[in-house]
């Protein structure tokens, strides 16, 4: 699907998350996702797969430096989540994460804005498809149901600004050229699950 260095580099990406998810502590004990490599690493890699190469190196820096500072990145992400999922907990736990600058969490939402509209987009011609994935919105969250957009905010939140700057590079020509990150990322992952094309998912996944 991609070259055979970003394959690597993907790779030692999602071994590294898959370690970090598995000490990630949940309150009501080890959630099912934790025991499902398969559809972790098919998630992620799809994911990965539609970034740069410069993005992944920066992306695959920010674990490693992590790790060597005993610093849990998917902890982080889902504890961000929970500023908008359970305020209460989140303001205990908000003490113990780095702090993002206005200016850095500005390029956030920025990112946000265009996720969503990219999302919007493909629920428009796929909706199938994205009826299987989560709610869009962070107005739609429950303390159980976490929305695409507050997803992406905690996960956004917990790369270096060396990342977060690559990436906003990368969605800005995206942008430029009419292309769709979104389609880009759900084709590649229809495809790890047997499927010719987006058309041929859409298709079996609306009998």
């Amino acid at each position: 699907m991609g070259s055979d260095k970003k394959e690597e580099v993907i790779e030692q990406i999602v071994n590294l998350e898959w370690q970090q998810f598995q000490q990630v502590q949940n309150e009501g004990g080890r959630a099912d996702c934790q025991d499902d490599p398969e559809t972790f690493g098919i998630m992620r890699k799809s994911q990965f797969l539609a970034w740069t190469m410069a993005a992944l190196e920066s992306y695959l820096e920010d674990i490693r430096e992590a790790e060597a500072n005993h610093w849990n990145l998917l902890t982080e992400k889902y504890a961000r989540m929970m500023e908008s999922t359970a305020p209460k907990q989140y303001a205990e736990l908000a003490k113990w994460m780095p702090v993002r600058s206005g200016e850095r969490i500005q390029i956030q939402e920025e990112m946000i804005r265009m996720k969503l509209r990219w999302e919007e987009e493909f629920a428009e011609e796929y909706p199938n498809l994205a009826g299987r994935g989560r709610l869009l919105y962070t107005s739609q969250d429950t303390p159980w149901d976490t929305s695409l957009e507050t997803y992406a905010r905690g996960e956004l939140g917990t790369y270096s600004d060396r990342t977060i700057r690559l990436l906003k590079e990368m969605y800005d020509r995206m942008e430029e050229k009419g292309e769709n990150l979104t389609y880009r990322i759900m084709d590649y992952m229809v495809r790890f699950y047997g499927y010719q094309s987006l058309k041929q998912a859409e298709e079996r996944h609306g009998k």
